[in-house]
């Protein structure tokens, strides 16, 4: 593994233990040229998916991309690190099970927006709001609507 710090390829592993509910392994790392420290993740990888986009472009598929995008919607929201590592876990592991390695990134957003919706209510309209391009407040009030349960108008506050 190449040092991020000063380019080196020989650096050494010092700790390893499972992480992400035994689907990753963590691995403290070592450089001994620059002293650097730093942390790897290694995962079972199925296949190589290649997301379709809606213009037709194709590119590989990035976790890391995911991972940040779902992490934005759950900023500052009371869900532990840990669950969201699950999360995005098993959806990247349903991507892989589908048996196709080309995903349309519209079956992506679907499958983040209902791994949300079980998880937190607020991240799923944040994340919503941006898959679907809300481009009013218009658009958030339509959506939320649709979430609440039917209640007769007079009753709203």
């Amino acid at each position: 593994m190449r040092c991020p710090f000063c380019g080196n390829i020989d650096t050494q592993v010092k700790d390893s233990r499972p992480a992400e509910d035994h689907v990753a392994i963590r691995r403290r790392r070592f450089c001994p040229a620059c002293g650097g420290r730093f942390t790897t993740y290694e995962r079972v990888q199925l296949r190589d998916l290649v997301v379709i986009k809606t213009n037709g472009r194709r590119e590989d598929f990035d976790r890391e991309k995911l991972e940040r995008s779902i992490r934005i919607s759950m900023q500052k929201r009371p869900v532990e690190p840990e669950r969201i590592d699950q999360m995005i876990s098993g959806i990247v592991r349903r991507l892989e099970s589908m048996g196709e390695t080309d995903i349309p990134s519209k079956t992506i957003g679907e499958i983040v927006m209902e791994s949300l919706a079980r998880i937190d209510t607020v991240a799923y309209v944040r994340f919503a709001s941006v898959y679907k391009n809300f481009q009013a407040a218009d658009d958030f009030d339509k959506f939320v609507s649709e979430l609440r349960p039917d209640i007769p108008p007079e009753e709203v506050p």
